[in-house]
């Protein structure tokens, strides 16, 4: 078996069953008692029932007691343990086992049967001794570059590992979220290294925000810079020159590393994409004051912010802000709902997919234009006007879906739709990117087969089926101007 293929390999064969615990009412020291007796390094924490509630490591007596010169003789378990325990399906992979444990930053998991009682624990290193090249190892890297050099290879490698796991079957939703953490952990060491050489306050009044298909975590490789920063009406003068210069700078080393400029100059450089709060409050409400399509765009923009570092407040609050408005405004609503109807029809006469008529792309279909547009935005426009902000578009669907407001054939229908159009448009991209080419939306009718050519037809009717829904849920037939 190749190294490779140990990406693939099933947790149940890897993991550790036999599950050592301890009550979380038992003092630390006894815990670690039991961890020395045991050569351990973790140990599961249980209720008085026997139910696993938490896992205590050695890192949390390292950074939670000793570092904090606390007495562990008076103190328990459970004051310094992690809860819940976060953990995976027997049944998945040690990929997925990566990605988790990338995202939550920690070295093991817990792992559940089928009806997710806790059977079982792995930890990284397990997974390190199969295999030396994995997204954790690279994910490694990036918290240990130390210049934008080492960021640039990093980043033109992370590239080259998407191209490898699509090529040996890991599923699109997978491969998305991967590009995600990859893009917010090398922003995040940029962040870091600026902080540490020039602004060592930053983000104690601001907060950094991603936006667009990156604020939704939903990148595939053709991707630029959206971005915008909200900082405090308590920064003074002196502050406020320093957010400035910081966002130059960041943006300057995000160009440097490889994750080119937005070309409509959606940055936070740009004094329109950085503003205090109450600033934002007023171009909001600006916009909505005044619908044009230049205002409703850039309301899209921000309605998928997601901050990616600082003052986490000053986001919430703006969330709070735009979702309240977003509920206040059914006109507003329907002319964004009008905007996504009037983007684009994917069909010509007799069902025909439509394809560039002219340019270099003449022949070719635009999968953003066709139908991935259309999803993300009307599903973020449905969901925005009865209070739903943030998350991926699978997931904004999930929570229409519960609301009532799209039936479950329809949130199935336009799941499989989302995911065949975005799962086409990554691997054209990796495609292009194995060959050298250059990185765009468009698909070649020629090079699908008959099959992908009718499964692309019938998720393009889903999309048709969509802007008729958007027509009759915001009543886009009463709208007048």
């Amino acid at each position: 078996m190749s190294e490779e293929s140990t990406f693939f390999l099933p947790v149940r064969d890897y993991c550790h069953r036999q599950l050592i615990t301890c009550n979380v009412n038992d003092s630390i020291v006894t815990a670690a008692q039991i961890m020395r007796e045991r050569t351990i390094s973790s140990l599961i924490a249980c209720d008085d029932n026997g139910q696993p509630v938490g896992i205590m490591t050695d890192r949390d007596l390292r950074n939670k007691v000793v570092a904090d010169a606390l007495d562990p003789r008076t103190l328990a378990v459970k004051s310094i343990m992690t809860s819940p325990v976060i953990s995976v399906k027997e049944d998945d992979t040690l990929f997925e086992v990566l990605y988790r444990m990338s995202r939550h930053r920690i070295h093991r998991m817990g792992v559940v049967d089928d009806n997710n009682a806790l059977i079982g624990f792995i930890n990284e290193s397990d997974i390190i001794r199969l295999q030396n090249r994995s997204p954790q190892h690279l994910l490694k890297s990036i918290d240990e570059a130390d210049n934008n050099g080492e960021l640039r290879r990093i980043h033109a490698e992370s590239e080259q590992l998407i191209v490898f796991l699509s090529r040996n079957g890991v599923d699109t939703p997978s491969l998305i979220k991967l590009i995600s953490l990859f893009n917010d952990q090398l922003t995040d060491r940029l962040i870091t290294l600026l902080k540490q050489e020039r602004f060592p306050g930053m983000g104690k009044k601001s907060t950094f925000m991603v936006l667009g298909s990156e604020g939704r975590r939903e990148q595939t490789l053709k991707t630029d810079q959206d971005n915008a920063i909200i900082y405090s009406d308590q920064a003074n003068a002196d502050e406020i020159r320093d957010i400035e210069a910081f966002a130059h700078a960041l943006i300057e080393c995000l160009i440097d590393i490889g994750v080119p400029e937005c070309p409509g100059g959606i940055m936070a450089r740009n004094d329109f994409w950085r503003r205090s709060l109450s600033g934002w409050k007023r171009i909001i409400s600006d916009w909505i004051d005044n619908p044009k399509s230049e205002n409703i765009v850039n309301f899209g923009m921000l309605s998928d912010m997601r901050g990616l570092c600082g003052n986490h407040a000053l986001e919430q609050e703006l969330r709070e802000f735009i979702t309240s408005k977003a509920q206040d405004n059914s006109i507003f609503m329907a002319r964004m709902a009008h905007n996504v109807v009037n983007f684009s029809q994917p069909l010509g006469w007799f069902g025909r997919i439509k394809v560039e008529r002219k340019g270099e792309h003449a022949g070719k279909i635009d999968l953003k234009k066709a139908g991935i547009f259309t999803i993300t935005e009307g599903v973020k426009v449905i969901a925005l006007s009865i209070g739903i902000f943030g998350g991926s578009t699978l997931e904004k669907l999930k929570q229409l879906e519960t609301r009532g407001v799209l039936d479950k054939r329809q949130v199935a229908d336009l799941e499989a739709a989302f995911t065949l159009l975005t799962g086409m448009r990554l691997r054209g991209q990796i495609e292009a990117a194995d060959l050298g080419n250059e990185i765009t939306n468009y698909v070649a009718p020629e090079t699908l087969d008959r099959v992908e050519m009718g499964r692309l037809k019938e998720a393009l009717e889903v999309v048709v089926a969509f802007i008729t829904t958007l027509k009759q849920h915001f009543r886009l037939e009463m709208l007048r101007g």
